[in-house]
């Protein structure tokens, strides 16, 4: 964390830490998105001592999430503290409603980002995590989503599947290195590909990584301004000519 923002974001962690230390009561961020999540994973490995934490978003694959900092006899009920509902939005399965669409609505409101997590839409129903405050502000306020009607509950379990779609990527490689996997996403040269890692346009697992033989191992994300985002799925071995054959899957 070496620029100013970092160093902000280390702060607010820190006064996490203090703040719990001090009234011995569990204490939650606002949402992260998924870098911040990942600077905070790592952030609270090495600097909350006898402190537990947990970074959740109401389900287990949540790509924004609320940091929790807590004293170990928490442990057991800590999920249930968590301070955002599940919102359920019902609308008519002919009407079309898209992610973009409900986080326009919310914002529309003048709500912060980061009062906001997960918006999962499928047909005819819609769910969205949000702080109590947020919640309360949104189902006081919205009736519509665009020009559709919507009913919104706050009691209903979250049931969606966030069911990401992917495309598959099968290739070999010379290594796992990250300007040859780079190249293998982007479609483009390992010239090229290290010169974006260097130009700071690569993130691995949503972190910054700027060296170009920095080894990727099987689950990573990796993320490539300008080309989109990966899963290193599948590592299968080597080719007879001693080439690494890889399945990467791009977000779509």
């Amino acid at each position: 964390m070496n620029d100013p923002t970092d160093k902000l974001f280390a702060a607010r962690l820190r006064d996490m830490v203090s703040l719990c230390e001090r009234d011995g009561a569990p204490v939650f961020s606002s949402f992260f998105d998924e870098r911040q999540c990942a600077e905070a994973e790592a952030w609270c490995a090495r600097n909350t001592g006898s402190l537990r934490y947990r970074l959740w978003g109401g389900y287990d694959d949540a790509r924004r999430r609320m940091l929790a900092v807590y004293p170990d006899y928490c442990e057991d009920y800590i999920l249930e503290d968590f301070p955002f509902v599940c919102l359920t939005f019902a609308y008519r399965e002919e009407d079309r409603l898209s992610h973009r669409d409900f986080l326009g609505s919310f914002m529309g409101l003048q709500l912060k980002r980061d009062v906001i997590g997960d918006i999962v839409v499928t047909e005819g129903t819609a769910q969205a995590f949000a702080t109590e405050v947020a919640a309360k502000i949104i189902s006081g306020s919205i009736s519509k989503i665009g020009r559709v009607g919507v009913k919104i509950s706050g009691d209903k379990p979250f049931i969606l599947e966030n069911a990401q779609k992917f495309q598959e990527i099968s290739g070999t490689v010379a290594s796992l290195r990250l300007d040859c996997v780079v190249g293998l996403a982007a479609k483009i040269s390992r010239e090229k590909a290290a010169a974006l890692i260097r130009a700071d346009r690569a993130e691995v697992n949503h972190l910054p990584v700027s060296s170009v033989s920095h080894e990727l191992r099987g689950g990573d994300v990796l993320s490539i301004r300008g080309y989109g985002r990966f899963v290193l799925s599948e590592i299968n071995g080597h080719t007879k000519k001693d080439r690494i054959h890889i399945i990467l899957k791009k977000y779509i």
